[in-house]
């Protein structure tokens, strides 16, 4: 069963920066693609940023210019770079790798943007 392993979450003041790592436990070449998604409080999940095997990217409207979605293909982990944090960016965030039909989560790591 494959698993994901999230981390870098935390509390940041307004315009901070923090970098989320997902590193699942199989290649991330047998992904289709990686991608975060985030739920706020009383909020459905929403698609952060999406990464394809292919080097395609791409994002939600609100997190462009501001957030970058990367891989590392010597460590087998992909990154989700946030800068210029805005107190809306305050969520649960997810990361997720789908292969065909079959998509697999992580726990979610909590951000928190707040002064």
């Amino acid at each position: 069963q494959v698993q994901l392993a999230e981390s870098g979450g935390g509390l940041v003041q307004p315009g901070g920066s923090l970098r989320l790592s997902c590193a699942p436990s199989e290649s991330i070449f047998s992904f289709n693609y990686m991608a975060w998604y985030r739920q706020a409080p009383g909020k459905e999940r929403e698609l952060v940023a999406r990464n394809f095997s292919g080097g395609t990217t791409n994002y939600a409207d609100s997190v462009k210019e501001r957030f970058t979605i990367s891989r590392d293909i010597a460590k087998n982990t992909v990154f989700l770079q946030m800068n210029s944090l805005e107190i809306e960016d305050t969520a649960v965030y997810y990361c997720n790798a789908q292969r065909g039909a079959m998509g697999v989560w992580g726990r979610g790591t909590q951000v928190s943007v707040s002064s």
